[in-house]
């Protein structure tokens, strides 16, 4: 039977706006940088993509190079707005992204106005949309300067073909830099995608997150739970399904030293004393000071979308809570 939006999808989910926008943005965002490729099964992303929506994940995020193999996800993601949820396009926000090696030569990587514009043409293309809602720079470009890689993001939303521009993987250098030439431009940027998480505080010591909160950037959190180290998955040892065995890119089994290991069992039990798992006490770290706009989650099955939807009214830590995680897992 055709898809059909629950009435109730929005019943709980908060939406902070993303930094000074009129954008709205769901406290907890869908990622497809997993899952979504083409050694997905295509009924198993359906499922999560009407899990998401029917509780009020309305932000679904791609990029360009997400799959495997590169360009796959967004082709997944069109085929399900197309035959399920074209009747919603309206009540959606989609993002992608250009900024890694998508195709062979000197103009398929990095940041050049040839490279991003021909990029969010291809994802569009994939995508069958006319327009995203959001279009990244997905990371900073040593050998171009950033003003043209900004006025590719002005073309990009001044031709229809993005509302909203945004940047991903900046520093706060560079973050200031980006968004005074989009304020110049009158580009309406609003927002950086930053990495964070409990074992990963790097906005934090850059200063990125308190620049953020006093400019009105919005910021949206990506790898909230460390590819898996913040959840309870290896306290037991390694699972033959784990991410570490079937992908082994971004996690190997080496992290996971006795030092690591020791953080994530007393992480686990202060977890426990909240009432949530290790990975919903992460991601609800994560929103704990309203300083991020929204958490980008990722799943390979709806059972864990819903899991992490439980989070939501419950995001407050005590002093001696964050005091205790503090002396964890430290910024450093």
């Amino acid at each position: 039977m055709p898809y059909t939006a629950s009435n109730n999808r929005y019943a709980t989910m908060p939406y902070p706006r993303s930094g000074n926008s009129g954008l709205k943005l769901p406290a907890l965002s869908l990622g497809l940088w997993h899952n979504f490729g083409s050694n997905g099964d295509y009924e198993n992303m359906k499922a999560m993509c009407f899990t998401a929506f029917d509780h009020g994940i309305t932000h679904f995020d791609l990029a360009n190079n997400y799959g495997p193999e590169p360009g796959s996800a967004e082709r997944n993601f069109g085929r399900i707005l197309r035959e399920e949820l074209s009747a919603y396009r309206d009540e959606l926000v989609i993002s992608t992204k250009a900024g890694y090696t998508m195709w062979d030569g000197p103009y398929g990587d990095w940041g050049s106005r040839k490279y991003l514009l021909a990029s969010l043409d291809q994802s569009l293309q994939r995508m069958g949309l006319d327009y995203v809602d959001i279009f990244y720079h997905h990371r900073m470009d040593p050998n171009t300067p950033l003003e043209e890689s900004m006025m590719a993001l002005d073309t990009a939303v001044k031709s229809g073909k993005a509302l909203y521009a945004g940047i991903s993987n900046y520093d706060r250098e560079h973050t200031q830099r980006a968004m005074e030439i989009l304020k110049d431009l009158k580009c309406p940027f609003i927002i950086n995608q930053s990495r964070y998480s409990i074992f990963d505080r790097h906005i934090e010591t850059d200063g990125l997150k308190a620049f953020a909160a006093q400019n009105r950037c919005g910021i949206i959190a990506f790898s909230p739970l460390a590819q898996g180290l913040l959840t309870d998955k290896y306290l037991k040892g390694i699972p033959e399904d784990s991410r570490i065995k079937t992908d082994g890119r971004f996690l190997h089994a080496e992290q996971l030293t006795s030092e690591k290991l020791a953080q994530i069992t007393a992480l686990n039990e202060l977890a426990k004393s909240r009432g949530q798992s290790l990975a919903q006490m992460a991601l609800s770290w994560i929103l704990r000071d309203g300083e991020v706009t929204s958490v980008l989650i990722g799943a390979s099955k709806p059972e864990q979308i819903l899991e992490n939807l439980k989070i939501i009214g419950h995001t407050a830590f005590t002093e001696e809570e964050l005091r205790a995680i503090d002396a964890i897992s430290p910024a450093k």
